[in-house]
């Protein structure tokens, strides 16, 4: 199953990606990250929640990983895809909006 996980630079992503124990889980975040994070491969630049079609960016990105399982932690990318999660569903891709707000 491939996972994203948002809000790469923070602590509780990398506990929640330790708690998974998968190896198909990619980190990403729309904030800054050093380039040498982004060269591995396994973490990527997310779209911003600021921009108008970010819901539509956070689908196409999700459909073109194969991303199954998408862990929100900051409030603004909550509060957006909450609300696209019945088109998220109908891609067969689950939202779990993690309850350590960022």
């Amino acid at each position: 199953m491939n996972v994203l996980i948002t809000a790469a630079n923070s602590a509780p992503a990398y506990k929640l990606k330790s708690r998974l124990n998968n190896e198909n889980i990619v980190m990403g975040d729309y904030m800054d990250l050093p380039d040498f994070m982004l060269k591995p491969g396994k973490m990527i630049r997310l779209p911003d929640p600021k921009s108008v079609s970010y819901t539509h960016e956070m689908l196409t990105l999700c459909l073109d990983m194969n991303i199954e399982v998408v862990y929100v932690f900051r409030l603004e990318e909550k509060e957006l895809i909450l609300q696209s999660e019945t088109l998220f569903n109908e891609y067969n891709i689950k939202i779990v909006a993690e309850g350590n707000e960022l």
